[in-house]
């Protein structure tokens, strides 16, 4: 099975390890019986063997086996590095607080205590199918980045491209839970009197090094930032109304003004000005979109730059 695969049911195979020779067998046919596809090991070190040639999504181990215990198992098999994710489920009859604790310390996701009710292994394995879909949607959606280069190949931060696909969606993620949203344009000051007087090197270890400044300055994994054009940059806030953002908008100024760049032996002071737009989605307001969002931080951005740039402008939308 690829990592873009989806999991289908049918073909979807548990890999199940345990000395055990009835309870491994009342477990395979409680899981041929739901329609899965199943290999099982008498022992942990078979299993890692069956394990390394061949993908298995799901394995189920015993916790007591000889040779190679279900401990030891579960850490061979979080040391493999097949960019897949698999998800374990240990198989004990010890029960205690502190056991639990030790077996998901050495990896396993979840845990039943034998002999198992088929109703609960049902439910774990609906968990663990949720699970691994989305451990499948995040690898296609990295492997989507990845092959259509929506990465800026100079500042290293998401291109126009990425951008233009992903305010789309975090605009609907706002209306479907009534949040705000904000966005930020940063235009770089005199950008193009820099390129021609320094060159376009120049320009790139400008534009790298704002981008640095941005990326420091903004939430990790909840704000991302975007190359919007030639000097100018996107900062989108999810889950921030306008005043926050005209906070964030303050704190950029300030770190991207104190910024001094060595450039053929001088030394170039930098600046910025900023538009910045946000709106409270609202089930009952719907009509935002990202192109209103966008165009009216553009408009307080040329604003801020007719007034000399270094400052910020902005405005609430509905």
């Amino acid at each position: 099975m690829s990592n873009s695969a989806s999991i289908d049911q049918n073909t979807f195979k548990i890999l199940i390890a345990d000395d055990n020779r009835l309870q491994r067998s009342v477990l395979e046919a409680h899981l041929k019986t739901a329609g899965y596809e199943v290999v099982s090991a008498e022992n942990g070190r078979e299993a890692l063997e069956i394990f390394r040639k061949g993908y298995f999504p799901i394995v189920m181990t015993d916790w007591v086996m000889p040779e190679m215990n279900g401990l030891d198992l579960c850490r061979a098999i979080r040391k493999d590095d097949s960019g897949r994710y698999t998800f374990i489920i240990m198989l004990t009859s010890l029960d205690s607080k502190n056991d639990i604790i030790v077996g998901l310390d050495a990896g396993a996701d979840e845990y039943l205590v034998k002999p198992v009710n088929q109703a609960e292994l049902t439910a774990r394995l609906k968990s663990a199918r949720r699970i691994l879909d989305l451990e499948m949607s995040q690898q296609r959606y990295i492997e989507t980045i990845k092959s259509l280069s929506l990465v800026d190949p100079v500042t290293g931060v998401f291109c126009r491209r990425y951008m233009d696909d992903r305010i789309q969606q975090e605009i609907k993620r706002a209306y479907r839970y009534e949040r705000p949203l904000s966005v930020i344009l940063i235009g770089i000051n005199l950008f193009e009197e820099v390129v021609v007087k320094h060159g376009h090197y120049a320009g790139d270890v400008i534009a790298k090094k704002c981008a640095e400044s941005l990326i420091e300055s903004v939430r990790k994994d909840v704000d991302w930032i975007a190359r919007y054009g030639q000097d100018t940059f996107a900062a989108v806030l999810p889950e921030t109304g306008l005043a926050e953002a005209m906070i964030v908008a303050k704190r950029l100024r300030i770190r991207i003004a104190s910024m001094v760049l060595e450039l053929h032996d001088m030394d170039v002071k930098v600046s910025a000005s900023f538009g910045v737009s946000g709106f409270a989605a609202n089930q009952e307001k719907l009509g935002f979109t990202a192109d209103i969002l966008l165009e009216t931080a553009d408009r307080n951005l040329c604003i801020a730059r007719e007034e000399g740039g270094n400052t910020i402008k902005g405005v609430q939308m509905g």
